[in-house]
């Protein structure tokens, strides 16, 4: 066989940047979630790759790529057998069979996002490796192996179905039989927001992926050695990048009308609903379809978020069922109407008539039934053997430590304590009927003369945008010294009621900013009413101000006490 440089060298390209999108992946499940779950999420996003890896190479690939059946490939242990008949032209073997492996990888680290915060560590390497043995590779064969689907003519150009509806249909099934992380649901079925720790580390990895795409679809030409293959790379390419675009404009309009804000998570979810729904038809459809396809997704992943959240009640963290399994569907189903007749046979839309159509919906169907079936066999033997979901008090206390002894994955900064808890406790109600030899005897402050000046403590709790006007008029009134903290807390407010990712969040402690001033020379009433000057909005939330006696100041460096010590030197 006569090998192309071009074509090996495209190849072998397009399996690098899949390979990085498992980066991607991490980074978006990671900051998606809690802090308390990054390192269990990075070890899973590696490890589903490097268990894929191998069991790709001992099955998978024989089972995917052999000429068996039209249902079945190969058993071909270390892939040893002759593959002529399905490799590119010019493409040795080895640069096929890494190009391919880095997919299957692809469709087992969906799974991750749907099930994560919850699902015991050895589980999930077990069921990773169910997924590229065998699951992915038979539906693989039957779309990109020859199998029965291609030669009725069904057209998944880079793996809308194969890769992303596969890894969406597992992602559901599992996050069914999980159930929901403790504390998403309360008592009447009601979803409660649970926040991401990372929106940053979350918006990297869309970008990551967004760049990886672009060899997940573009190399999936095979080849880049005549005019005919750079014109269709180039389109694929375009292609591509409208419908991620259009997609996020389409998310950020409707969740702005829809919540009264532009949502950050479901935006960034959008640009991926563009890119799996784009994928099975990206050398098929003209750019206009391919934005009518962002479009649909766009719409799609904001309502079938909301779906599977408040309706169905399966609790999905990052959005994975909806992003890969519905929008890796709908893109399927949508090449069935948009297609242009280049590539493929005539989409509906453009004169094609109904077969081909019929045959997208027929591949999505049974490739959905077949997957569910299988993983849901594959999740309760699980279940019911070695257990798939970690226990409550795993859970709560983080996967990090509980599977990875890892304390952190952030040492060195401080977290927010996880309040979380299976239970309510009832209330312990205060009687005030504790005996007085068993109470606190409670200490009298001292009088005092104009010999013995008084100290007064002002305590200020309020937002954290008005604080440096705060300290600015402090400063214009004498006030030399002061303590500030940044502290959560909340009053009549309760919090103005916001949305994350179609969810009303229940905000029980807002950011303030408290400061603390203690004064003898200044008037106090002069340093109250200043602050409820430079404080006042008239809306809930301006903040409170506290007032204290001081018993005593004492200045540590000098020694110096009472009045002296609130003193400039």
């Amino acid at each position: 066989m006569t090998y192309s440089s071009v074509n090996t060298i495209w190849v072998l390209l397009g399996a690098a940047l899949v390979f990085f999108m498992q980066a991607g992946f991490s980074m978006c499940e990671a900051g998606f979630t809690r802090a308390k779950n990054t390192g269990n999420i990075l070890m899973k996003n590696l490890m589903d790759f490097c268990i894929g890896t191998p069991m790709f190479w001992l099955v998978g690939f024989g089972i995917m790529f052999g000429s068996g059946t039209a249902l079945f490939g190969w058993i071909d242990p270390m892939i040893m057998k002759d593959y002529s008949h399905v490799l590119p032209a010019g493409v040795p073997l080895w640069a096929y069979a890494i190009f391919q492996t880095v997919f299957c990888a692809t469709a087992a680290t969906i799974v991750s996002g749907a099930m994560a915060e919850r699902t015991k560590f050895s589980a999930y390497c077990i069921y990773s490796a169910a997924i590229s043995l065998f699951i992915y590779p038979i539906s693989g064969h039957w779309i990109w192996g020859g199998g029965w689907l291609a030669e009725l003519g069904f057209h998944d150009f880079a793996g809308s179905t194969a890769v992303h509806m596969v890894g969406g249909v597992c992602a559901l099934i599992g996050a069914k039989i999980l159930g929901p992380r403790i504390g998403k649901y309360d008592k009447n079925g009601k979803p409660k927001a649970i926040l991401g720790h990372n929106l940053s580390i979350a918006a990297l990895g869309v970008f990551i992926l967004w760049f990886c795409w672009f060899g997940f679809n573009g190399t999936s030409t095979v080849g880049m050695d005549s005019d005919g293959l750079v014109e269709s790379a180039s389109l694929v390419f375009f292609n591509t990048n409208i419908a991620a675009a259009v997609a996020c404009c389409v998310t950020l309009i409707f969740t702005w009308i829809r919540y009264k804000k532009p949502d950050v998570s479901m935006t960034y979810n959008a640009a991926l609903a563009g890119l799996v729904g784009i994928t099975a038809g990206c050398d098929a459809v003209s750019p206009v379809g391919a934005a009518i396809i962002g479009i649909v997704c766009g719409f799609m992943v904001v309502l079938s978020i909301e779906f599977f959240d408040k309706v169905v009640k399966i609790d999905d963290p990052v959005g994975a069922i909806s992003v890969h399994g519905v929008c890796g569907a709908l893109g399927t189903i949508m090449t069935g109407l948009f297609a242009t007749g280049v590539s493929t046979d005539k989409g509906l839309f453009y004169g094609g008539g109904f077969k081909f159509f019929g045959t997208q919906i027929l591949g999505v169907v049974t490739v959905a039934i077949y997957v569910a079936i299988v993983i849901t066999i594959v999740f309760l033997v699980l279940k019911h053997t070695i257990g798939l979901r970690a226990s409550a008090e795993d859970e709560i206390a983080g996967l990090d430590i509980s599977e990875h002894g890892l304390p952190s994955a952030y040492a060195g900064f401080a977290m927010l304590p996880d309040t979380t808890s299976v239970d309510e406790g009832e209330v312990s109600v205060v009687t005030g009927d504790v005996p007085a030899a068993e109470a606190i005897p409670v200490k009298k402050m001292p009088t005092f003369s104009d010999d013995n000046p008084k100290f007064t403590k002002v305590e200020i709790v309020c937002k954290e945008a008005r604080l440096e006007a705060l300290k600015n008029a402090m400063n214009g009134i004498g006030i030399t010294g002061m303590t500030v903290s940044h502290v959560m807390g909340f009053g009549t407010q309760k919090g103005k009621p916001e949305y994350y990712r179609g969810v009303a969040v229940e905000v029980s402690l807002l950011p303030k900013v408290q400061v603390e001033i203690v004064v003898s020379k200044v008037p106090v009433r002069k340093v109250i009413e200043t602050a409820k000057k430079v404080l006042y909005t008239g809306h809930i939330g301006d903040g409170k101000i506290f007032v204290y006696d001081v018993e005593n100041v004492i200045r540590v460096r000098t020694g110096e006490e009472g009045y002296a010590a609130l003193q400039d030197d």
